[in-house]
């Protein structure tokens, strides 16, 4: 009679959920994404407040959401979110954040009026759009880069 020995089985690593996720996981992109959207939130709130509108957070997200809606549209197609753009030092990512705002604003001057209450859009509002977005999503990509390259915890 011929007896065999049951070999175990190679032990293979078997990946726990979300595992995959972390090895590869990047804060970078999550908050280039949400520090842009509070760059939008805060524009809306700022000029609510300014015209003593309504300043209720619905109220805020619904004037900010135009302005958003077009920047994440177009800023992804001009480089706003790559490496590069943010991880070379504060004098790139300001110029990458101005050069993508430069691109997107026709897009977020289109989208206010189409999804804006009045449908129009003044000529020192368009201006207002164009100066005050550049000034938050500039400094915000700038402060951003600053700190990345100082912590030196931006993963290459």
């Amino acid at each position: 009679m011929r007896e065999t020995i049951d070999q175990p089985a190679t032990p293979r690593k078997v990946p726990t959920p979300g595992s995959a996720v972390r090895r590869g996981f990047s804060w970078r992109l999550p908050l280039l994404i949400a520090g842009d959207a509070l760059c939008f939130v805060l524009f809306a709130a700022m000029g609510l407040r300014s015209h003593q509108e309504g300043q209720g957070p619905a109220d805020v997200l619904v004037t900010a959401y135009p302005f958003a809606l077009a920047w994440f549209l177009v800023a992804p197609f001009l480089g706003a979110y790559r490496r590069r753009a943010s991880g070379r030092g504060p004098a790139r990512a300001l110029a990458s954040a101005e050069m993508a705002w430069l691109g997107a604003y026709p897009a977020a001057l289109l989208a206010r009026w189409a999804l804006g209450p009045d449908h129009k859009i003044p000529f020192s509002f368009a201006v207002v759009i164009l100066l005050a977005n550049a000034i938050l999503l500039g400094a915000w990509r700038t402060l951003y880069a600053f700190i990345a390259g100082r912590s030196g915890r931006q993963s290459r």
